[in-house]
């Protein structure tokens, strides 16, 4: 029998942090996943290879109704709804074999949850095992976890009786403290759901909470980068001259900043050694990659294919990261950087922030959608979301953007804002930009460079953009230069600039120092 918060579940048998090599042989004789020729293991997630933004909710009660920003993002469930589907489920995943992890979110101990994952995949338990942090054999004994999640994947909810919108679900329960997740085989809703948790807990206890990647450089410099799925959060931390401190969700606190996780969640879409050779030396015995084509004759994965969707993903341990930072804390961020996917082609390369101007745009959230990341994404689309990070964000906005804001001031942090979309016209005219480029305007940012350049103000977007960068042609640094037709670029630039205006009025009453820092269209 295993504890579920307030019952007690009656099962068949019960697997209970495995190791590694257990559950990729569970995986391995329940077919659940092939493994490569490197020793991943490859498995395929269904008509799910992204995030169901949909079919996410919030148990409005209590302790949610007057914090929540209910609406588009964040939809709230009934009590009565949600233990209706809780009563069922828990009926369905009797007497099932269950595999159980129980670890940590959150690698600073003063601001930390414990968590018990509860799958009927084994996969889906390796991947809690890889990506979250796991307890040492002494915390294991005592165990009693802050949160649960429960993920069955064959278990639907009932859209006529218990109020959802399909049989999908990914439903928090702040106030029990239990996450539910059905009728999706897509692990990721495992991670981001627990990164909300975090998001809505963190603020309470003025940590400020990101969904951000960094790392730290040989004389203790911390950078954060922040940005979407798919604008090079990863790509961009995982520098072999750095170390890594996380991929993907941090918190900053009055000590510095910490990890949430104990892994990473790559993108492998078109994959090269040469171009990520971190990623590319993580994906071993014991990573696990999702959606990834293997070849049947040679067993090698096929990282250019993207037959079953551009959202192939690789999930692996920390420590598969050379010299990456275990456990994952550091000190106070001297760099800032924001990565937007600008498929308009307009956006400078590179610019620098002020604290409203860091304000402005990380409320603003721009950047472009790029294939696969969500179910019904086929090719690159504008989108705004809150805080980069706007579907894990229960709060409003202007409460992490103020934690933000005092965070610069306070330890004189740097922001910069960097374009890693498209230059010379917008998609499907122009290109990508090149990615030796934006690592240059990375480098030069995080030493200090980039300083040195004079700027030239883009009128438009209301920006300083360096007119120098070391190993970058200057004359991409203006991305009006790199449009045949600057006519053109002028009217693309000037309707993002209203586009970026008209999504920053949903914000309400926001002080008039942060909101004259955005664009002038």
């Amino acid at each position: 029998m295993i504890n579920l918060l307030e019952t007690e579940l009656k099962t068949g048998t019960i697997y209970r942090n495995l190791s590694t090599a257990s559950l990729v042989e569970a995986i391995l004789e329940r077919k659940e996943g092939l493994l490569s020729s490197t020793g991943s293991i490859s498995v395929r997630t269904g008509k799910f290879t992204g995030r169901s933004p949909d079919d996410k909710y919030i148990v409005d009660d209590d302790v949610t109704h007057d914090s929540v920003e209910w609406g588009k993002v964040n939809h709230p469930m009934t009590e009565e709804n949600f233990n209706k589907i809780y009563a069922r489920m828990k009926k369905h995943i009797e007497h099932k074999e269950l595999y159980v992890f129980d670890g940590f979110v959150g690698a600073d101990p003063a601001n930390r949850i414990s968590v018990r994952v509860i799958n009927i995949r084994a996969w889906h338990n390796l991947f809690a095992r890889q990506i979250f942090i796991r307890p040492t054999a002494q915390e294991l004994e005592n165990f009693k976890p802050d949160f649960t999640v429960v993920s069955a994947d064959d278990f639907s909810a009932d859209p006529t009786t218990e109020g959802t919108r399909t049989e999908t679900f990914i439903t928090l329960n702040m106030k029990r403290k239990l996450i539910l997740i059905g009728s999706t085989s897509y692990a990721g809703e495992i991670k981001k759901s627990l990164f909300s948790t975090m998001n809505f807990l963190l603020p309470k206890k003025d940590v400020f909470p990101m969904h951000c990647s960094a790392n730290v450089g040989k004389k203790g410099d911390v950078a954060l980068f922040f940005g979407l799925s798919g604008t090079g959060k990863t790509t961009l931390s995982a520098d072999p001259e750095r170390q890594l401190i996380g991929d993907d969700e941090h918190g900053w606190s009055d000590s510095g900043v910490f990890n949430f996780e104990g892994g990473c969640y790559a993108k492998t879409i078109n994959l090269k050694k040469e171009h990520e050779p971190q990623i590319w030396n993580a994906i071993k015995f014991g990573s696990l990659m999702e959606n990834v084509v293997i070849n049947n004759e040679t067993r090698e994965a096929d990282f250019a294919d993207g037959s079953l969707t551009e959202n192939t993903r690789v999930v692996y341990p920390l420590d598969f990261i050379d010299g990456a930072i275990i456990p994952s804390v550091a000190g106070h961020p001297k760099t800032v950087i924001f990565l937007t996917a600008d498929a308009f082609g307009v956006m400078p390369p590179i610019a620098k922030l002020t604290k409203e101007g860091a304000m402005y745009h990380f409320m603003s959230g721009y950047t472009s959608k790029l294939a696969g990341t969500e179910r019904g994404i086929t090719e690159p689309k504008e989108t705004f979301s809150t805080c980069f990070g706007g579907p894990f964000m229960p709060l409003r906005a202007q409460e992490y953007a103020k934690l933000l804001g005092e965070k610069i001031t306070e330890h004189g942090t740097k922001v910069y804002l960097i374009n890693t979309g498209w230059t010379g016209g917008p998609y499907g005219i122009g290109k990508r930009m090149n990615l030796a480029y934006t690592r240059s305007m990375v480098s030069a940012a995080l030493d200090g460079s980039i300083e040195k350049s004079r700027v030239k103000h883009h009128e438009i977007f209301n920006l300083d953009m360096p007119t120098a960068c070391p190993e970058v042609p200057s004359d991409i640094l203006d991305p009006r230069n790199t449009w045949s037709d600057t006519d053109k670029y002028d009217a693309a630039a000037k309707r993002l600039a209203a586009l970026f205006v008209k999504n920053f009025g949903k914000f309400g009453d926001v002080q008039k120092e942060i909101v004259n820092a955005g664009p002038r269209p």
